[in-house]
């Protein structure tokens, strides 16, 4: 199989399965948790670097808060199970990068990582990132460039793959729409906010060998259910969430 094919197919195969990625972290950060000696951090740089960590993570939903409610039914942005494209995004923020999705996630990620307070773990993160998504992200193009050839080509030479370029920004055609976003949003920040009360548990295990959360922790962890508990009986039993021409 040519090298080409090869990265395709691991890319498709990768795709599909890319909601298991995060439990692969989780259980990756464990060891780095164990072994980071958090007596020379002192409470300022704690504070320093959960601020840090949950600007990142809010980063990220931000971008894909913005990507989500601006995407239309039946298009690259908004695919779950397999490629998806019935036009081409190139407005709103796929003005300015090819994939604001994995951009989002990335940093949603990071943020989680620099809760580790383990610098090690952040390149781990990163360099599995990179490998993982580069493939997903090489798959996708292809399948883009196949449905809409010159269109594609002509589109993806004028912006990055994941760093953005705000230079040539063009509105997006489609209005944002909150709806969209509450309706398919709610279960990432619920994987999210358990990531650092996962993190925190670990941590306060490994260093007093107690399972506990902080106050705090716990009140954000417990609003984030019930959010996402009336968010969910609303999706799934009412049509207070459902909107023409969205996914």
């Amino acid at each position: 199989m040519a090298l080409i094919e090869s990265l395709e197919k691991q890319g498709n195969f990768l795709f599909k399965y890319r909601g298991q990625f995060p439990t692969l972290l989780f259980l990756l950060a464990i060891p780095f948790i164990c072994f980071t000696d958090y007596s020379c951090i002192n409470p300022q740089l704690r504070k320093a670097l959960l601020f840090c960590a949950v600007v990142l993570s809010v980063l990220g939903f931000i971008i894909r808060c913005y990507t989500i409610g601006t995407t239309p039914r039946g298009t690259s942005g908004r695919n779950t199970k397999e490629q998806v494209a019935d036009v081409l995004n190139s407005t709103g923020i796929y003005s300015t990068v090819r994939h604001p999705i994995y951009l989002g996630n990335y940093l949603i990620w990071l943020g989680i990582s620099v809760f580790t307070y383990s610098f090690y773990f952040m390149l781990v993160m990163s360099l599995l990132f990179w490998i993982y998504y580069e493939r997903i992200m090489y798959a996708e193009e292809r399948f883009l460039e196949r449905k809409f050839g010159i269109d594609y080509l002509n589109w993806s030479n004028k912006f990055p793959a994941f760093i953005p370029s705000f230079k040539g920004f063009v509105s997006s055609d489609t209005p944002f729409s909150i709806i969209s976003v509450l309706r398919r949003e709610y279960a990432g920040v619920l994987a999210t906010v358990i990531g650092f009360a996962f993190i925190e548990l670990s941590r306060n295990y490994f260093i007093s060998n107690k399972l506990k959360l902080d106050e705090c922790m716990i009140l954000v962890l417990g609003v984030t259910i019930v959010v996402v508990f009336i968010l969910r009986n609303l999706k799934h039993y009412t049509q207070l969430l459902n909107e023409a021409n969205r996914s």
